[in-house]
């Protein structure tokens, strides 16, 4: 599947499978905005993540996307919610 086909937002597997950077059109898909609006974004130097601009090409640090929709390998819905573990409980036992 090519992102540039494909229709709609990614979802949180899709984010995370992506290559290093992305063009406009799969990094606003990420945010659930349509191809013109991502270039419109752009072109305002208001694009909600770092634009890396190469001569006429344009693409997104995926890494960047990641981040500003708070998405990791280990939280499960992204957003920011990720769901700290709770400290060991070795209350009663001492290692020595």
């Amino acid at each position: 599947m090519t992102t540039a086909t494909a229709r709609g937002p990614l979802t949180r597997d899709e984010l995370l499978a992506l290559p290093a950077a992305v063009d406009v059109e799969t990094a606003g898909r990420a945010f659930g905005i349509g191809r013109t609006t991502a270039y419109a974004l752009v072109r305002a130097d208001q694009f909600p993540c770092k634009v890396i601009r190469a001569g006429r090409t344009v693409r997104v640090a995926t890494e960047d996307i990641l981040r500003v929709l708070a998405i990791t390998p280990g939280n499960s819905d992204g957003a920011g919610s990720s769901h700290p573990t709770p400290p060991a409980e070795n209350s009663s036992h001492h290692q020595r």
